[in-house]
């Protein structure tokens, strides 16, 4: 058994969901429409990086209409073509690891932003590979079991046999990890079953994690991660901050 997500990360990404949703639901959209375009089809069959995008919407409860309109507009209109996928890197407060994927029409724009959250918090922007080297890219499919009806040996048992390659019981969540190119898959097998799904996307999972004790650090660390993921031109913030 192993795993990577805390409990506090997997409530905050719950409560997100719940609170912040218009603005969710507008970063899925772009990620559609990039997957369309960068996978050349608007066909989850054979565009295995929209099926992973497609699964992250449902995962979301982004509407199945929504994901079916905006997936055929891409497929016939281009749209997509003045966005590219731009990742940044760099470090935190006392060394946390940090990498920040954004998807921009302006990538002026984006750098700047990115690099004031940094730099105003403690942080410093780093090169390409700096620490991303610390990370692997997984699947990672986060099960709600906020009312811990759900049986260890069970969700085991199911994910397995859905093509999961490790499982984590964490209470109130179950993390499911898998191959980038299963996520899908898997995902669309567990809610088969019934399970409620919180998240279900690529994710970059630290190998090792920084945990901070300095009040001050834990601060800045909380609101550059903050600032950054309330950017409209962020779509994710993967860090090594435990």
């Amino acid at each position: 058994m192993s795993g990577h997500s805390k409990w506090h990360n997997i409530q905050k990404t719950k409560n997100a969901a719940d609170s912040k949703r218009s603005q969710a639901f507008t970063k899925i959209a772009r990620e559609l429409i990039v997957a369309v375009k960068e996978g050349g089809s608007g066909d989850p069959a054979n565009n295995s990086r929209l099926a992973a995008v497609i699964a992250k919407a449902k995962a979301a409860n982004m509407p199945n209409d929504n994901i079916r309109r905006t997936v055929e507009k891409a497929a016939g209109s281009g749209a997509g073509d003045s966005y590219e996928s731009i990742t940044y890197e760099g470090y935190g407060p006392s060394g946390v690891a940090v990498i920040v994927e954004t998807m921009t029409d302006n990538r002026n724009r984006t750098a700047g932003e990115v690099r004031h959250a940094f730099d105003k918090y403690g942080g410093n922007l780093g090169t390409a590979g700096c620490v991303s080297w610390s990370f692997d890219r997984k699947g990672v499919i986060i099960i709600d079991n906020e009312d811990g009806d759900i049986e260890e040996d069970t969700v085991l048992e199911h994910a397995l046999e859905a093509g999961a390659d490790d499982v984590s019981y964490d209470g109130e969540a179950i993390e499911v990890l898998t191959a980038t190119a299963d996520v899908a898959a898997v995902a669309d097998a567990l809610t088969a079953r019934g399970y409620t799904l919180l998240s279900a996307q690529e994710e970059m999972v630290p190998q090792t994690y920084i945990k901070l004790t300095d009040e001050g650090d834990i601060k800045n660390m909380d609101k550059m991660l903050e600032i950054l993921e309330d950017s409209d031109d962020v779509q994710n913030v993967w860090h090594n901050y435990e």
